[in-house]
């Protein structure tokens, strides 16, 4: 028989997404939060082992941050994409925060240095009841979990 308390991983439906200058906002998905690190294989000749040693080499933060959200008259997200189609340099930082059943804040992930890379907007069917979605993708230069 097992001892001790139950410790029961989170649901991911319980999140909230925070942009520098835009706020806090809802989101129907998040995803991309993947990263990577190369392997650099080295040898010397002076080695005894007839193999290479393998160590750590660059960090990649090489998927985009995908958001999706149902389209609304905000604009805020478009209206970032926009100054960076114009050549406005426009990074930023944000946050995506995962809550608990009570809504409280159990983990971030921070990302710096970010830019809309892909906007889509909505697909539009008149033969469905579907909610019209906009999709972002932001491109980050580095993510840490806090």
């Amino acid at each position: 028989m097992a001892t001790g308390e139950r410790i029961d991983p989170f649901h991911g439906f319980n999140f909230r997404v925070e942009i520098d200058k835009i706020g806090a906002m809802g989101f129907r998905e998040c995803s991309g939060l993947s990263f990577t690190v190369d392997v650099v294989e080295y040898r010397e000749g002076t080695d005894i082992d007839l193999h290479t040693r393998k160590v750590t080499g660059l960090r990649k933060f090489a998927s985009n941050i995908v958001l999706k959200r149902g389209i609304t008259k905000n604009k805020q997200l478009f209206d970032w994409y926009k100054n960076v189609l114009n050549g406005v340099p426009d990074r930023r930082g944000g946050s995506i925060i995962l809550l608990d059943e009570e809504r409280a804040d159990v983990l971030r992930w921070e990302f710096t240095n970010g830019f809309i890379c892909k906007w889509e907007g909505p697909a539009m069917n008149a033969t469905t009841n579907e909610v019209s979605i906009e999709s972002v993708e932001i491109c980050v230069e580095r993510v840490e979990l806090k």
